[in-house]
């Protein structure tokens, strides 16, 4: 996992909108931006925030994937590629 890179105050992103943003931009990187002190929110790149959603959207599949396998919910290739193309021709 990627360490915080930058801690920001609010009363710098105020200041410096565009600079912070190119910054984030350009580093593909991540800062907490902080009210009174305290970590409030984070400002992240769109391709790291993507990245993101995808890992944890994948560890959800492996997880739902371990939990299936550990209840017996699952069936071979063969009947699986054999459901699917029922569920296909049925659908055209």
């Amino acid at each position: 996992m990627k360490p915080i890179e930058d801690v920001k105050s609010i009363s710098y992103l105020k200041a410096h909108t565009y600079k912070l943003i190119k910054d984030i931009s350009e580093n593909q990187g991540t800062v907490v931006i902080t009210q009174n002190g305290e970590a409030k929110v984070t400002l992240q790149d769109i391709k790291v925030y993507e990245q993101t959603q995808n890992s944890i959207a994948l560890l959800k599949i492996l997880a739902l994937s371990s939990r299936n396998i550990k209840e017996g919910q699952t069936k071979t290739a063969k009947k699986a590629f054999s459901d699917l193309y029922k569920r296909i021709n049925k659908s055209s």
